[in-house]
């Protein structure tokens, strides 16, 4: 059986048994933070299991997407060593929610492993709870498996455990027997690839309770999982996961592309073989995670990307691979997997972007720092016990991008040790230096001083009732009731005052605040929520204790400064569904500012947006607001559930409430968002972009303004035109002036030039005339007249002159000069004389007797022209 064929075997098997065949989960768990990636099949279903969430279906199947480099399931360090551990591979399973129990869970499992799949029952073993004699007599007795490989295990090997508390139960494994005379039994839990786990059966029946006590649970659950690359393994009659067609099509691919490797793989060179394997695992994970919406980054899920796609780098450099090469790898990832997980397809393009960007920025720094590396292992070689000091392991890091564990492969190879808890202190000392910055750079507000409102609730009344209340009237209730009254900071049990949150600021408005001795109305300036209740801020000045205040009336919020706001909120859900539609839906919001004068909008993003990119997304959002979208009704305070169902955006490290507010404008836009909006995104007006800019690696900010905010931005381009305009016209006059003085300068600077000139005459033969011929190098037409005309103050008596200039490549022009006498005695004329010369460089001119200009189109013939001077004066004058 192919890999395609066994996958889908499996489901079909489960389906024709009553099971939900389930799309799997993405491997980033939204609102689960106690997770950075989907790590088993369960995952998706944790809220049924914890009782806090139900299905439409009680039997379910699927193949889930799961990543495994964190916490207790962290394979990392195996992959490629070791034949059967990956850091993504896919779990099949199966699940019963209070539906079926124990019974037919191993008995289907016995009967598709052997009767559907045929595989030898005397290879095949299982292993059940030390004390969990049910699941020992159901395998006696329900299938036909030789009772001398059910094998008891304590609860390190086969007791499940959500946690410290919570669901719980026995579980039993099943293990394959690889041992060429099937005499694995002893092997089975010892980790020998000899005798592997290829599926667990958890059976959900306790709950661990505070004091360690196990309870029966009410609705009992099977949950179970079996590695799919491994039973594709024992199917295809392989011992190694890597041998399958599951990692063929990866290996053939670096072949063709590296002939060294081929002959390397060809010898079973097994430097290389693990190289292949970490690359053709490690490309699998990378693509499946940037495809749902992570990025690799500095902490986090991010840094754990980075670290996978630098391993990868590193042993492709062993394979050959020098240049970016794993964002073409990632192509053969989608057309694998795509048919199975469309997303991978759909995001193949933004996936291949990242990966390329991610390469190509290590690869600046790679060679450097492998050969600092290289420095550091050669001072070593004398040494007894030679070891990476923590100092240079964190500048590796630091400097040169090394994860600690790359610098440990590197290492290993080379027989040294690293000094991993040294650097482990420098970088929890950077991180908190770190930190301490970021810090100083804030300065907090204390809200509650000497107040306790543990036992009371701040309800916010102010979302507008659109189909009541037209948008135009007042947002304000008469009165409320008194918590506590804190020096500027009020607090009440409702308020329309909406408190800030979600990165929308806080309302301002005035409130009357009356007693025996007090009656005023007072500003507020800010609500900040304070736990469960909201801290009106007042305006600074003398406030009475808290008891001489009787009444809480006339709430009434800035109305104009709310709809500002609000537009700008709404214009953010718009454009941050633009967002993704024109970058791909790995942008996700990592920070945002809603305020009454502007939008600010923090994503992840690998690049730069271009002008182009910010102009298509201005252009769909305005689109959306022409459109006047609707706003859903009646989606406040809705369960979780059908949130999700609705397809509201969620994202890692968001954590969601039972009961969540989605807001959504047609079915462009479906977030999570407890803000105040707009019912029809006309009301927005229009949206425009006013920056954008890095914040950060892989995280981009965006800047927007919209409706009044578009007016007042407007003015401020109108303002900053004019004075723009001001400033060029006064540069402008003072480039003209300065332009004027040079040309003054330079040609102060060539009035010697020109004397020279003028008495460099020759004298005509037979004549008492002198005439003075040159080409001369100008700047341009102005500069050369200026010349000319200097050059005829100074000619001395009886002279004629004839310069001539290149001015452009096709263009020439001509001046000639007569002294007075000549023009009164020999009746010599510069304006003849100039027409007569031009005609030689295809041209024509004409002007004063004493001054006359020409141009030509035949620079090339203007040393002919010039020495012709001479001959058509002499002519001239002995007329």
């Amino acid at each position: 059986m192919t890999s395609k064929e066994i996958r889908q075997s499996f489901l079909e098997f489960f389906r024709t048994r009553g099971h939900e065949i389930v799309p799997s989960a993405p491997v980033i768990p939204h609102g689960d933070k106690t997770l950075l990636f989907t790590n088993a099949g369960m995952n998706q279903f944790k809220d049924v299991f914890l009782g806090e969430g139900s299905r439409s279906y009680t039997r379910a199947a699927d193949t889930q997407k799961v990543i495994r480099v964190s916490g207790k399931h962290n394979d990392l360090e195996e992959v490629g060593h070791d034949t059967y551990h990956h850091t993504f591979f896919e779990m099949l399973g199966n699940w019963s929610f209070g539906d079926y129990g124990k019974k037919e869970a191993i008995g289907w499992a016995w009967e598709l492993l052997t009767v559907e799949w045929k595989l030898d029952k005397s290879r095949l073993y299982t292993t059940v709870y030390e004390s969990d004699e049910e699941s020992f007599e159901l395998w006696r007795d329900v299938t036909d498996i030789d009772p001398a490989h059910i094998l008891r295990f304590g609860a390190k090997d086969n007791f499940w455990e959500m946690g410290d508390t919570g669901p719980c139960g026995p579980c039993s494994e099943i293990h394959y027997d690889h041992t060429p005379d099937k005499s694995g039994g002893s092997l089975v839990n010892s980790g020998s690839p000899d005798v592997i786990e290829i599926w667990n059966l958890v059976f959900i029946q306790y709950n661990r309770d505070a004091d360690g006590s196990l309870t029966e649970l009410p609705m009992k659950h099977v949950d179970t999982g079996m590695g799919f690359e491994r039973i594709c393994a024992v199917l295809q009659g392989k011992k190694s996961n890597y041998d399958t067609d599951v990692f063929a099509p990866y290996f053939n691919w670096i072949i063709e592309r590296e002939p060294i490797t081929g002959m390397a793989f060809a010898g079973v060179d097994e430097d290389m073989l693990i190289a292949a394997r970490v690359v053709a695992d490690h490309i699998r994970t990378l693509v499946a995670a940037i495809a749902d919406g992570a990025l690799p980054g500095n902490d986090g899920r991010g840094y754990v990307l980075r670290r996978i796609l630098r391993r990868a780098v590193l042993y492709g450099r062993k394979l050959g691979f020098r240049y970016p090469f794993l964002h073409n790898l990632a192509r053969i990832v989608a057309l694998e997997m795509g048919h199975e997980f469309p997303e991978m397809l759909d995001q193949l393009s933004s996936v291949r972007k990242v990966i390329k960007a991610e390469e190509e920025s290590f690869r600046l720094t790679l060679d450097r720092g492998l050969q600092y590396f290289e420095e550091i292992a050669a001072s070593m070689e004398e040494t007894e016990s030679p070891s990476i000091s923590g100092e240079d392991a964190f500048k590796l890091y630091d400097t040169y991008g090394f994860p600690i564990d790359l610098t440990q492969v590197i290492a290993k190879e080379r027989g040294l040790n690293v000094d991993v808890e040294k650097f482990e202190s420098l970088l929890a000392g950077q991180r908190e230096r770190s930190r301490a910055d970021r810090s100083g750079k804030h300065i907090a507000i204390a809200i509650s001083e000497n107040i306790s409102v543990s036992e009371e609730v701040t309800t916010f009344v102010g979302y507008p009732d659109y189909e009541k209340k037209p948008i135009q009237e007042n947002i304000e209730i008469s009165e409320a009731r008194l918590i506590a009254l804190n020096g500027n900071r009020l607090y009440v049990d409702q308020t329309p005052f909406y408190a800030e949150s979600g990165g929308q600021v806080g309302d301002t408005g005035f409130v009357f605040l009356g007693g025996a001795t007090v009656g005023r109305r007072y500003e507020v300036t800010d609500v900040k929520k304070d736990g469960t209740v909201f801290a009106h801020v007042l305006e600074f000045g003398q406030f009475p204790p808290s008891e001489a205040v009787t009444e809480v009336r006339d709430l009434r919020v800035d109305r104009p400064r709310r709809l500002d706001v609000t537009r700008n909120h709404s214009a953010t859900h718009l454009m941050h569904a633009a967002l993704r539609k024109v970058l791909g839906e790995h942008v996700h919001q990592a920070g945002s500012l809603v305020n009454e004068n502007h939008l600010r909008f923090d994503f992840s993003h690998y690049q730069k947006v271009t002008a182009e990119e910010l102009s298509e997304i201005e252009i769909i959002v305005n689109e959306k607001i022409r459109e006047a979208l609707p706003q859903t009704p009646n989606l406040r305070n809705i369960p979780f559930e059908e949130a999700k169902e609705m397809g509201a955006l969620m994202f890692f490290g968001d954590k969601y409430g039972a009961r969540v507010n989605v807001v959504q404008f047609g079915s462009f836009s479906t977030e999570f968002c407890g803000g105040t909006h707009v019912a029809n995104t006309a009301e927005i007006g229009l949206f425009k972009f006013t920056s954008e800019s890095s914040i950060a690696s892989g995280v981009r900010r965006v800047e927007a303004v919209t409706g009044r905010g578009i007016e007042r931005w407007l003015h401020e381009q109108e303002a900053k035109h004019a004075t723009l305009s001001r400033e060029y016209e006064a540069l402008e006059a003072e480039k003209q002036k300065l332009e004027k003085e040079l040309t003054r300068l330079r040609l102060e600077s060539r009035r010697e030039e020109m004397k020279h000139l003028a008495m460099a005459g020759r004298r005509i033969d037979g004549t008492s005339v002198s005439i003075v011929t040159t080409e001369i190098i100008v700047g341009d037409a102005e500069e050369f007249k200026s010349l000319g005309e200097m050059l005829r103050e100074v000619l001395p008596p009886r002279t004629a002159a004839v310069l001539g200039a290149k001015l452009a490549a096709d263009k020439v022009s001509l001046i000639a000069m007569v002294t007075d006498d000549l023009i009164k005695e020999k009746k010599l004329q510069a304006g003849k004389l100039i027409g007569r010369i031009a005609e030689i460089v295809g041209g024509k001119g004409g002007g004063r007797p004493q001054f006359a200009q020409a141009g030509g189109r035949e620079p090339e013939r203007l040393g002919e022209a010039l020495a012709s001077a001479e001959k058509i004066v002499r002519e001239s004058i002995s007329q």
